[in-house]
C-alpha cells in the first residue's frame, strides 16, 4: 500500500476504529502524556498545517511554510473540552480535503521542495510521507490497530 491509498483507508476506516475507543481512555491521560481527545486534535491541527503545506507546494516556488508548536495548539484549541464524534468527524473531513490536494497532484509536483520553519527544504513527497508517518504514530499511541492501513513503503506514493 502507498501512502496516498493508505490515508483513502485511514479515512475510510479510522473513523469506527476511533469511535470504538473505550470511554476511559478517549477522556483520561496518562501521566504526563494526552488522552486520546488531545492527540486527536493534534492529528486535527497537523492536518490543517500540512494540508497548507501540500497546496503551497503544488503552486509556488519554494515556499518556506511555517512551522507550529503541537503543545501550544492543543491547548489553545481545548480538545480536552470537545465532544469526540465531532472531533472524529473533524480528522476526517479534514482528511479529506487534504486528500483531494494530494490527489490533484502531478507525478512532477511530488519532488518540488519547501521550507518548514527555516529547516532545510524538503520534498513534497517527504512532507506526504511524513505526515501519514506522524499520523500512524499518535494512533498506535492511542491504542488504534493501524498496521493494516500503513503504507507498505513510506517513500511510494
Amino acid at each position: 500500500m502507498n501512502s496516498l491509498q493508505s490515508l483513502r483507508e485511514l479515512i475510510a476506516q479510522l473513523p469506527e476504529r476511533l469511535a470504538a475507543l473505550p470511554p476511559d481512555r478517549v477522556e483520561h491521560a496518562a501521566s504526563g502524556h494526552w488522552s486520546a481527545k488531545q492527540e486527536l486534535g493534534h492529528l486535527v491541527d497537523s492536518a490543517s498545517n500540512n494540508h497548507q503545506r501540500i497546496v503551497r507546494a503544488q503552486l509556488q516556488d519554494n515556499p518556506a511554510m511555517p512551522d507550529y508548536d503541537g503543545p501550544q495548539w492543543v491547548e489553545l484549541h481545548r480538545y480536552q473540552q470537545h465532544n469526540w464524534k465531532t472531533l472524529i468527524a473533524l480528522w476526517k473531513a479534514l482528511n479529506e480535503h487534504l486528500l483531494a490536494a494530494a490527489e490533484a497532484a502531478t507525478d512532477g509536483a511530488w519532488s518540488r521542495t519547501l521550507t518548514i520553519g527555516g529547516a532545510a527544504p524538503v520534498t513534497l513527497q517527504f512532507v506526504f510521507d511524513d505526515y501519514i508517518e506522524h499520523m500512524l504514530e499518535h494512533l498506535r499511541h492511542m491504542g488504534v490497530e493501524v498496521e493494516d492501513l500503513a503504507p507498505a513503503n513510506a517513500a511510494a506514493r
